[in-house]
């Protein structure tokens, strides 16, 4: 079926919601093509998309087939109706619709549902689905998107995103679903229970149980923005709870789908912290922290000789991990089997921490759900866990929860400036200490955005270029590919080859002397490709000239390809 059939499909449609119908009869060619030529596909943090009318848009229809799906997928686990569903949602249009839409269809499917009364962080629906011990759980929430995204997350009974082999059993049982415009949504309303204040009091108080010196001094200031989003509902409760001087940016402590108090949602944009740096300055505080709007990420901000510095999510992840090993190791429990999980795009600094601990280290493909499944393994006695983080801001420290956490990111982190404040140090003093030890590490990233059919056909020729085709740099020396799609790791001085143990993702990797690598990988959130860059210099100087240089080099090679 072409675009325009299945278009035509929903205009005949009596039942057609009327504001979806309006905007469909605005639509010209080219939209129509946009909005129905595909479906939305399952990416590393499930459905997200634009909001609208479409089967490549999220709406009332996709979500209530993506339910109808995922909950006939849970009905195959014991007890799956009594054990039920939670579902929350972030504060984006038409979140708490689609939560309530979700419910509606689980319900009449027979499914005990627990449904969050207003919006909260993804990170305590993880929690609530192991607290209840649900089969399963839902998220509404877009992440950081832009404001015209929504999105839908399902997590399963330990509270981790879908792995790729389960997602793929959810996605064939919402193929087999053609008439998605009479899905059932009317019976059982009353299997609805609703929650709250009582589950964050748990989560709260499980989560404040990762604090390791609950004495340090805290007379320092804190700047908080939520962002908008779900943070607010809790995050400066938490820290004033355990003694931390916090003031919320009361412009941005608001819910506001348009985030309209910000320039951005996105804490990886220095952008999103204007406003939140203008305060701080105002007020005297020392750090800046910034969630994103389902508060799973946290991005900060230091004062330092009296600029506020912005810290990456790979080098928050670095001084973190130093700080809770380090204490770990002095108070002498730190397991002696203890794991560090992190991914192919992140920096390898904290490996070289993890390692001087004698933690061991595994590498996960991009997507938290990586690391929860790792978390998960765990339970069987293979180890302890003791950390796990991605580049993008988000890590986890108790797998209380088993997705990112930006609550215990903050905890965590604000007790570590406390430890340092109590040494003289502030926290970029902190990260430039770690790096007279082990290196300076530096990363970045190219985010090259690519909209619409066309960008997804020149995102496709740029990965078949290097997939298929031998290229070389003019100042690193190629060591080793990692295709992931092909499951293949291609040695350049041996000429072998050998088997990639992880799940197939379009993702290549590029190993190059003296530790430093690159990464193509399409997002799977974005309409973008992410060029991903890692080096290590002797000084700050030596890494910032090569990881210029090695952006360069790679870009030049991106942009010949047409």
């Amino acid at each position: 079926m072409n675009y325009l059939e299945k278009a035509n499909l929903w205009k005949k449609n009596p039942n057609l919601d009327p504001a979806l119908k309006k905007e469909l009869d605005a639509m010209d060619d080219h939209a129509l093509k946009e909005a129905f030529t595909t479906d939305l596909e399952f990416g590393t943090g499930g459905l997200r998309g634009i909001l609208g009318a479409g089967t490549n848009r999220m709406n009332i229809y996709i979500v209530s087939k993506a339910t109808l799906g995922f909950g006939r997928y849970l009905s195959q686990f014991k007890d799956a109706f009594q054990r039920g569903v939670a579902i929350s949602h972030d504060n984006r249009h038409q979140s708490k619709e689609f939560s309530r839409i979700s419910a509606e269809v689980l319900t009449t499917l027979g499914f005990h549902v627990y449904l969050f009364e207003d919006l909260r962080p993804t990170p305590e629906l993880s929690f609530a689905v192991r607290h209840f011990g649900c089969v399963g759980g839902i998220m509404i929430t877009a992440s950081h998107n832009p404001k015209e995204y929504n999105g839908y997350k399902i997590y399963d009974e330990s509270g981790c995103q879908l792995v790729p082999k389960d997602a793929d059993q959810v996605i064939a049982e919402i193929n087999k679903i053609d008439d998605y415009f009479s899905i059932d949504h009317s019976k059982n309303h009353d299997q609805i229970e609703y929650i709250g204040k009582e589950v964050d009091e748990i989560y709260m108080d499980t989560v404040k149980k990762i604090i390791l010196r609950p004495h340090l001094n805290k007379d320092f200031k804190l700047v908080y923005t939520p962002l908008h989003g779900t943070g607010q509902v809790f995050a400066p409760e938490v820290l004033k709870s355990v003694g931390y001087d916090v003031y919320p940016l009361a412009c941005q402590m608001t819910n506001d789908p348009d985030f309209s108090g910000v320039k951005t949602s996105n804490p990886e944009n220095k952008e999103a912290y204007d406003e939140a740096i203008a305060y701080a300055k105002e007020i005297g505080a020392k750090i800046v922290l910034a969630t994103d709007p389902d508060a799973d990420r946290l991005g900060i901000a230091v004062e330092h000789d009296g600029e506020y510095v912005l810290f990456t999510g790979n080098q928050t992840a670095a001084l973190v991990l130093d700080y809770i090993l380090k204490t770990r190791k002095e108070l002498h429990i730190l397991p002696e089997d203890g794991y560090v999980f992190t991914t192919n795009v992140s920096s390898t600094l904290p490996i070289a921490i993890a390692e001087k601990y004698g933690m061991k280290v595994e590498i996960t493909l991009t997507g938290f759900k990586f690391i929860g499944e790792k978390a998960r393994e765990m339970e069987g006695g293979k180890g302890t866990y003791v950390f796990g983080f991605e580049e993008s801001y988000g890590c986890l420290i108790s797998d209380c929860v088993r997705d990112k956490d930006s609550i215990q990111a903050i905890l965590m982190l604000c007790e570590t400036a406390a430890y340092y404040r109590e040494k003289g140090m502030d926290l970029v003093d902190a990260l430039h200490a770690v790096y007279e030890e082990y290196g300076y590490y530096k990363e970045g990233i190219t985010n090259i955005g690519l909209q619409g059919l066309e960008g997804a056909a020149k995102i496709q020729r740029i990965m078949d270029y290097f997939r298929t085709n031998d290229i070389a740099l003019k100042s690193f020396d190629l060591l080793a590919k990692d295709d992931v799609k092909l499951s293949v790791k291609t040695n350049y001085k041996t000429h072998t080859t050998e088997a990639i143990h992880l799940p197939k993702s379009n993702v290549i990797k590029y190993y190059l002397n003296d530790n430093m690598w690159f990464v193509l990988r399409p997002s799977g959130t974005e309409p973008k490709l992410k060029v991903y860059y890692g080096v290590v210099g002797t000084t700050s100087k030596a890494a910032e000239e090569k990881l210029s240089q090695l952006t360069n080099e790679v870009m030049d090679i991106v942009n010949k390809i047409v």
